[in-house]
């Protein structure tokens, strides 16, 4: 495909969101439908999409309308490209541009430029302060590529080694001692040996911290009581010693950490609701509440536009019914950790404080607060003792 027909199906593909459908599944759509587009045209086009999707307010209104077109051709003048060398209509090029589409453009300014919604804006700037403006700006660019080394299995330099004989270059990260950002070659790590052999997983850098700062000693009993899919369960497990358990509303969402663990060589306990019993409590409790993502907005950037302030709400009430369900579970000496990956204050100290209000026998013992400006994902972890 030539860059111009590349950009021709990344505008059908974003007229599709913006009438209401999940980019994931139009982009799934898309490649089933045109067999002949390689493996780069695919990660070229979804490329296009997403960094249209991280910057939908400002590339609107550098092209001039809210519309597959419109984005795509912001996107260009965003880049400082012609428009024009690429609206060809020439094979499967886009059709020229209208002298209207020449004429219409402006500097977006404000939230805008920060692609904030500007009903989160005075929140974020209250979360964020001085760091709002540098924070929204990261939040237009591409995530990095981070893996989890398992030291289970290797040292960093031992998984360097072997992910570099796939020519995928990496570099370590400060974020976490387990940490590798990908600086070549991303997209090959699934298909390496060193990720089919668990020498290394998938997984942000600042979710490797927040793993890392959970304290947990050699033999204690540790439940994930929102594990999701279980990365934070599996580098906990691959940390220490242990007896770990892995529990959510949706068994569906764990079905894939049996093969993980095996692949990592960790034992995990996956359990349903039923299985808790608050007469077998645990040595620390882990709730990686859902939440708004705003963290990850950079990695999932229809979060940011889908979100309102009635789900906001209701995630909030969420984290609160979790925070304090959870609480049973914990042991007379034991932890509880509460954690998100948003930036909203209303979700994390908002939280925390509203349960230390209910529950006087809890104290917070420690914090942490991570931004895009660390380099991973923005994170929050709370260590509540009893």
């Amino acid at each position: 495909m030539t860059p111009a027909a590349r950009i021709a199906s990344a505008i059908e593909i974003l007229d599709g969101y913006l009438s209401g459908q999940p980019a994931e599944k139009l982009l799934t759509t898309w490649a089933r439908q045109n067999r002949y587009a390689g493996s780069k045209d695919r990660a070229a086009v979804r490329d296009l999409v997403f960094e249209a999707l991280r910057n939908l307010r400002s590339f609107a209104a550098l092209g001039g309308a809210m519309t597959g077109r419109g984005l795509a051709i912001g996107a260009l003048r965003a880049q400082e490209q012609n428009p024009d060398a690429f609206f060809s209509g020439e094979g499967y090029a886009p059709t020229p541009l209208t002298e209207e589409e020449r004429a219409k453009t402006r500097t977006p300014e404000g939230a805008e430029a920060l692609d904030c919604p500007d009903w989160l804006e005075s929140q974020f700037r209250e979360s964020l302060g001085a760091d709002f403006e540098a924070v929204m700006t990261l939040l237009k660019s591409r995530a990095p590529v981070f893996l989890r080394v398992n030291l289970r299995l290797a040292t960093l330099q031992e998984a360097q080694d072997a992910l570099a004989k796939e020519d995928i270059e990496t570099k370590p990260h400060p974020l976490s001692s387990t940490a590798l950002e990908v600086t070549r070659n991303p997209r090959r790590v699934q298909n390496s040996e060193a990720y089919k052999n668990g020498l290394v997983e998938l997984q942000d850098a600042a979710s490797q911290f927040v793993a890392d700062q959970v304290p947990i000693s050699e033999g204690s009993r540790v439940l994930d009581y929102c594990a999701g899919g279980g990365g934070k369960t599996l580098a906990m497990a691959a940390r220490v010693d242990a007896y770990f358990t892995a529990h959510d509303v949706s068994m569906a969402r764990m079905k894939d950490i049996p093969a993980r663990a095996d692949r990592s060589k960790v034992e995990i306990e996956v359990i349903e609701t039923s299985e808790l019993k608050h007469d077998q409590p645990y040595d620390v409790v882990l709730c990686d509440a859902p939440c708004s993502g705003s963290g990850s907005w950079r990695r999932a950037p229809e979060g940011k536009w889908a979100l309102t302030q009635g789900k906001l709400d209701e995630l909030n009430a969420i984290q609160s019914s979790i925070l304090n369900d959870s609480k049973e579970y914990v042991g007379e000496s034991g932890v509880l950790a509460y954690a998100t990956c948003s930036m909203l204050s209303c979700e994390n100290r908002g939280v925390v404080e509203a349960f230390l209000a209910q529950n006087e026998a809890w104290s917070l013992k420690e914090e942490h607060v991570l931004t895009p400006l660390q380099g991973g994902d923005g994170f929050y972890l709370a260590i509540l003792t009893h």
